[in-house]
């Protein structure tokens, strides 16, 4: 009776960590080899390393834009980010002719980021589709546009024609390889804030939640897009498992989860690192759990004025016990403003702190990664 209870002991105490490494697949079963080896790499990687990334990094830089093969990050380390940041924000709201320039420039990007060997996040800064404002709420000229373009709304019509040309660059992005170039594509992110018109504010959770479900099943289902990674990602406004779920569609329609978090790290000179880091374990545990992979989806220190920002805190906080991430990205380095950049260039006071995380172990950058498309045993 001992050794039967000592083996049912056994079975039960390994069965969540069973459970989890079965959930470990993409929410697309049609989802492309590539697509594929990608998640499972991610995983595999996540255990010891974590990518790092950087928003708009080869499209333009501090004091440059369109130079080919350049990025801050390269000019400084010698290797661009592993991870690249790219934005559908230009595919909807303008003329014809300049959607078609954007679709151009977005599928050079992408391509050029998978024949390096990196991996490309999409973002999406969504334009209002039924009023002005742009992607921000303004309360003299937004509407709530969710309830428009979910089921049932009158500009539902509308999205899809949308959706169709968001389908239409991702499937068409292909490596010199002939592979289908896959991403991580990361909507309506920040959504627990109300400065976007899909904010808190805004919609219901009903109204979001469907229109989540309607985004990912008609881009998968529908338009046959086989190459995304669908990651969900709210701002940093929650301090408890339930309050980061709120709005989560099910397990069913996420395949990565993140938080986009500069107010704990350092925004407008203050910081609460402790917070910080215990976000970041509720995301990395619900992650952990689930079979999802993690990320921090955004953060950074606008200027980087505290030149040791990035071993001091990121690393820092990164290396604590129970935090397992896919990657890091902090956010773009305007071309023109001198004081709007979050990754630092050549002779900028925190390079040598920069070196020093590149060099970490821990941290990959692209020259880092060896396959990431493949499937490792």
């Amino acid at each position: 009776m001992k050794f039967i209870f000592q083996c049912c002991f056994c079975i039960f105490a390994l069965a969540p960590s069973i459970i989890a490494q079965d959930a470990k697949r993409l929410i697309d079963r049609k989802a492309t080899d590539a697509t594929k080896n990608v998640f499972d790499n991610l995983h595999r990687l996540s255990q010891e390393h974590i990518l790092f990334g950087h928003q708009h990094a080869t499209e333009y830089g501090h004091g440059w834009t369109g130079d080919t093969n350049r990025s801050d990050v390269k000019s400084v380390t010698g290797s661009h980010p592993a991870v690249i940041g790219i934005d559908f924000s230009g595919l909807s709201g303008r003329p014809d002719s300049m959607i078609e320039k954007t679709l151009k420039q977005l599928k050079k990007t992408i391509e050029d980021t998978y024949n390096r060997g990196g991996l490309v996040t999409v973002s999406w800064h969504f334009s209002n589709p039924v009023s002005g404002g742009g992607f921000y709420w303004i309360d003299t000229i937004s509407k709530p546009a969710v309830k428009y373009i979910i089921p049932g709304g009158e500009a539902h019509e509308k999205y899809k024609t949308i959706l169709k040309m968001i389908a239409r660059l991702v499937s068409s992005c292909k490596g010199k390889d002939g592979v289908t170039v896959p991403m991580i594509f990361r909507p309506y992110h920040e959504f627990d804030g109300d400065w976007f018109w899909w904010g808190r504010a805004h919609c219901s959770t009903e109204e979001f939640t469907s229109l989540w479900r309607f985004t990912v099943g008609y881009l998968r289902d529908s338009l046959n897009v086989h190459n995304l990674i669908y990651a969900f990602s709210p701002d940093n406004r929650f301090t408890t498992e339930e309050k980061f779920l709120e709005r989560y569609p099910g397990n069913e329609w996420v395949d990565m989860v993140g938080m986009d978090n500069y107010g704990d790290f350092g925004r407008d000179g203050k910081s609460d690192l402790e917070a910080g880091y215990q976000k970041l374990k509720i995301v990395s545990g619900f992650a952990q759990r689930n079979g999802k992979l993690a990320a921090f989806t955004e953060t950074g220190l606008e200027s980087i004025p505290d030149t040791t920002w990035w071993t001091s805190t990121l690393l820092m906080t990164l290396k604590r016990p129970g935090l397992r991430f896919s990657y890091v990205l902090v956010w773009r380095n305007d071309s023109r403003s001198a004081t709007h950049y979050y990754a630092p260039f050549p002779g900028h006071p925190s390079v040598l702190d920069f070196m020093r995380f590149y060099n970490d172990p821990y941290t990959l950058f692209e020259k880092d990664l060896k396959g990431l498309y493949k499937k490792h045993k």
